[in-house]
């Protein structure tokens, strides 16, 4: 299938609204691939690579060679292409790769070269997701759509599928947990406060009984064991079991045999209290270091000893987990009717220096890779008035307008009177990209194609949950999942918050 192909159904569905339509188009184009083509063509709809590290940023693509006039390349050549690049390393490498991204962007017209850019570095915005490619590789095989979402969450996607779907739901039924690869983790969905978060959970039924864990700052991972054999991954199915050996030492030492286990790593400080996210998350990013102990903290149990726990009720799991695992080892929870006692240990949470909270029900399955009502999680939202420095072209649906805006905190000490914080796309509704399209173009200082630098006039009030040390802005401090409440035009950038306002909440 030619590369063409593929970008001009992806922008289609960029510009389009309609889940239907979004369905149909990514059908259409899955039912057009080569059978041997189609996995492949699944995960560049869902907009990413099948490769997982490449070793290229915007950085090193923002200088591209001139487009071919002609499309010719396929995907095939492309995925090739990616795959020669994500296994460079060592010395020398960073010219070779330099020279594969000329080649390849070389032969690509000047709609791919954008595309190609953008799903390299995990910015295809074309508004489809896992449950759209799920729906559409269900349309296109013909096959019951509960069959499609049960196998992919069980493979670790719907991309990793398409095969079996194609095959029939006899070949889908055939996909199942197995002890040692990952599957997609239970997601939770959010509420303002405690009280909202059981009404949510509990499904309108009054005086429900719930669950409520503690949400701890770490991260993400999902333990399989099989044996002496202990794999550790990510949220993202990333393995990094070579770099948590105290953790596989802990998962070892259980009465178990076989077991998946769901939780948290996180690094404490003496007293107990957890270290700053980046700090955990910069320690298991590489080979462990002996003053950097990493614990596992376990909140779900999905299989035990060849019995898969994952539709059991959450109570059943639960009590499993607890059988299992110590205390100490185990995610604070709290199991209850009472809201006024769950906003009390939730309050004790945050206390304790954790974010906040997840609200459960008893009685839910594990739902790996879905997020909905039967996990709720309550964190405290910190706002910030900060100024806008600059702001990116928009790609995919956002094509046209300016999008991604560059944030920074008054600075006195900074030469041009700002130190930038972080960058955000998150809560723009189209009214606001068409209103600060205008607006930034009237304060533009310079345009070098992907980023309009402007006057830093413009105050916008920014929510956040949390801040992490950063060495890639000079503030040593980033903004951690910041989305835009509004904008402020009753306020002056002398009126922005400063970054002493900012490291005060960071040591607070």
């Amino acid at each position: 299938m030619l590369l063409r192909d593929l970008v001009d159904v992806s922008g289609r569905v960029a510009a389009t609204r309609s889940r239907k339509e979004k369905t149909r188009l990514i059908s259409g184009l899955l039912l057009a691939a080569a059978p041997g083509e189609r996995a492949l063509v699944a995960h560049y709809l869902g907009g990413r690579l099948r490769q997982r590290r490449t070793g290229l940023g915007w950085r090193s693509l923002q200088a591209l060679p001139p487009p071919a006039p002609a499309p010719t390349l396929d995907v095939a050549e492309v995925d090739a292409s990616f795959e020669a690049m994500s296994r460079l390393a060592g010395s020398g490498s960073a010219a070779l790769r330099s020279a594969a991204v000329v080649d390849l962007f070389g032969r690509a017209t000047a709609p791919e070269q954008a595309w190609l850019r953008a799903v390299a570095v995990g910015e295809v915005r074309q508004g489809a997701l896992e449950a759209v490619v799920t729906e559409a590789l269900a349309a296109a095989a013909q096959v019951p759509l509960a069959a499609v979402r049960r196998a992919a969450m069980l493979a670790g996607g719907a991309t990793y599928v398409v095969d079996e779907a194609f095959a029939g739901v006899e070949a889908l039924g055939g996909v199942g947990l197995s002890v040692g690869r990952p599957i997609l983790p239970m997601l939770a969905s959010s509420a303002p406060d405690v009280a909202a978060a059981v009404a949510k959970a509990a499904g309108g039924r009054a005086l429900p009984e719930v669950g409520v864990d503690a949400k701890l700052d770490g991260i993400r991972i999902q333990v399989h064991r099989s044996g002496e054999e202990v794999v550790v991954a990510t949220r993202s199915l990333d393995d990094i079991t070579h770099r948590l050996p105290e953790v596989v030492a802990i998962v070892r030492a259980l009465p178990a045999t076989d077991v998946v286990l769901d939780g948290e790593a996180l690094w404490l400080a003496a007293d107990g209290r957890p270290r700053p996210f980046q700090e955990t998350a910069s320690r298991t990013a590489g080979p462990a270091a002996s003053e950097a102990v990493v614990s596992p903290y376990f909140f779900d149990v999905l299989h035990l000893d060849g019995t898969d726990l994952i539709d059991r009720p959450a109570r059943e799991r639960w009590q499993v987990l607890e059988d299992l695992v110590p205390a100490a080892h185990r995610v604070r929870r709290w199991v209850g009717t009472d809201v006024a006692e769950a906003t009390s240990f939730a309050e004790d949470v945050l206390a304790s220096g954790h974010e906040g909270v997840v609200v459960k029900s008893v009685d839910a399955p594990y739902d790996a890779g879905r997020r909905g009502s039967a996990w709720v999680k309550v964190k405290p939202v910190h706002t910030l008035d900060l100024v806008v420095l600059a702001v990116e072209h928009g790609s995919g649906r956002r094509r046209g307008w300016l999008s991604n805006i560059h944030l920074g905190a008054r600075d006195p000490s900074s030469p041009t009177g700002f130190v930038m914080l972080g960058k955000t796309f998150k809560g723009m509704t189209d009214a606001m990209l068409a209103w600060q399209t205008e607006r930034f173009r009237e304060l533009e200082v310079a345009d070098d194609g992907w980023v309009v630098t402007v006057r830093p006039e413009q105050v916008v009030e920014i929510a956040f949950d949390g801040l992490q040390r950063s060495t890639r802005y000079p503030g040593g401090l980033a903004l951690r999942f910041a989305r835009v409440v509004r904008y402020r035009d009753d306020k002056s950038a002398e009126e922005a918050d400063t970054i002493e306002t900012v490291r005060a909440l960071a040591d607070g």
